[in-house]
């Protein structure tokens, strides 16, 4: 009897890092998934992130259900993605990435917000590698105007370096940015990516076969 449970453990162990394995990628996935849906919903809005913003900026960030919660003191946290323009105009394969921040001021409750960052420089982003950045100080992020195209908005230039849009339960909602930490999430990335590959890499190539991540960059593209 001990010997079948001595043999049987072997078995459960590679059971047990098969299924810790796959439910790393399937948190991957789900991201890109929600990241994709995020999109989608603002694509749906009637005043949006304009499209030539879109096209003259080389960098986002998309953080699904960001929490807000504050009670006097506030705080932020979220677990998102983000990619950078490749010479040529594509995206590159999405960094997770996870932002977290807080604040003071009057502040009751708790709030799930969709975030999505908009980079002028892409060199902001992918030289975060394996560090972390704060928004803030000398790149802070300005509420980004909204329309069909830059024309519609209310900053034709289009100079601030970061552009915030947030939206809660369909509408646009206003939260600051601005203090909050944007780290790699370097164990995602190695889950779904493997351990070998750096957030640099990730950054520098358009290289993935997965249909999720070729759907979010064709509703990225759609804008």
């Amino acid at each position: 009897m001990k010997l079948i449970k001595f043999l049987r453990l072997p078995l459960l162990l590679s059971a047990f890092f098969i299924l810790a394995s796959a439910t790393s990628t399937d948190k991957g996935l789900e991201k890109i998934h929600q990241a994709n849906n995020v999109l989608k919903a603002f694509g749906q809005m009637k005043e949006s992130i304009p499209s030539d913003l879109l096209k003259e900026y080389e960098g986002i960030v998309i953080v699904p259900k960001l929490i807000n919660a504050g009670f006097g003191i506030g705080g932020k946290r979220g677990q998102g993605l983000a990619m950078v323009k490749l010479p040529g105009g594509k995206w590159s394969d999405p960094v997770f990435v996870t932002l977290t921040g807080g604040s003071f001021g009057l502040q009751i409750g708790v709030q799930s917000v969709d975030l999505v960052l908009v980079f002028k420089n892409k060199g902001v982003l992918t030289k975060v590698k394996n560090g972390d950045f704060t928004i803030g100080g000398d790149i802070s992020a300005a509420a980004g105007p909204v329309g069909r195209s830059s024309t519609a908005s209310t900053d034709h230039k289009l100079e601030a370096e970061i552009y915030s849009y947030s939206r809660s339960k369909g509408l646009f909602a206003g939260i600051s940015v601005n203090g909050s930490n944007l780290a790699i999430n370097k164990s995602l990335n190695a889950d779904f990516y493997g351990d070998d590959v750096t957030s640099a890499q990730i950054f520098d190539r358009a290289t993935s076969k997965e249909p999720a991540i070729a759907e979010l960059k064709a509703t990225l593209s759609a804008f």
